[in-house]
């Protein structure tokens, strides 16, 4: 929820102030506001920013779950899939390198290709309408666990 109370703009308000889809994936591709393309989308490395800090567009309730992995597994795979075929077709090389080269090769481009596609689905979420607050579902805000005396 926001700072300043502000009341929080309807699905299809959101999904009216987007831009085109494939701007909006773009933006949400370079990890910037889909609708504004000024402010941050996320503040770690997939967490997204509660707000945006530029339009002030709620971006934190937006629930991407598993669409993220299975696009960038998806894309991943369908381009080192094909090169493993042809390196084995042409070279035979030994098991060992196989998995010298193609494992790390394939965490390394998921890894580089989660939080864009993280990005885009998220976008593309807004743009269907799908903010987090779709039929008053209230997601709940995480608030301070109180310390007690023996924590440290």
């Amino acid at each position: 929820m926001s700072r300043n109370a502000q009341p929080q703009p309807s699905p299809s308000e959101v999904a009216a102030s987007l831009p085109p889809i494939g701007t909006a994936l773009a933006r949400g591709a370079m990890g910037r506001c889909p609708c504004c393309g000024q402010g941050k989308l996320f503040n770690g490395y997939l967490r997204l920013a509660d707000e945006c800090s530029h339009c002030h567009t709620p971006l934190g309730r937006i629930r991407a779950d598993d669409a993220p992995p299975y696009f960038t597994i998806l894309i991943v795979g369908h381009v080192l899939v094909p090169l493993v075929f042809l390196v084995e077709k042409a070279w035979y090389p030994p098991m060992w390198l196989h998995m010298a080269v193609w494992l790390p090769l394939f965490a390394i481009l998921s890894a580089a290709f989660l939080r864009p596609t993280k990005g885009a689905t998220v976008a593309w979420m807004m743009r269907l309408g799908l903010i987090g607050t779709e039929h008053g579902a209230q997601i709940p805000v995480p608030t301070a666990r109180p310390v007690a005396p023996g924590d440290a």
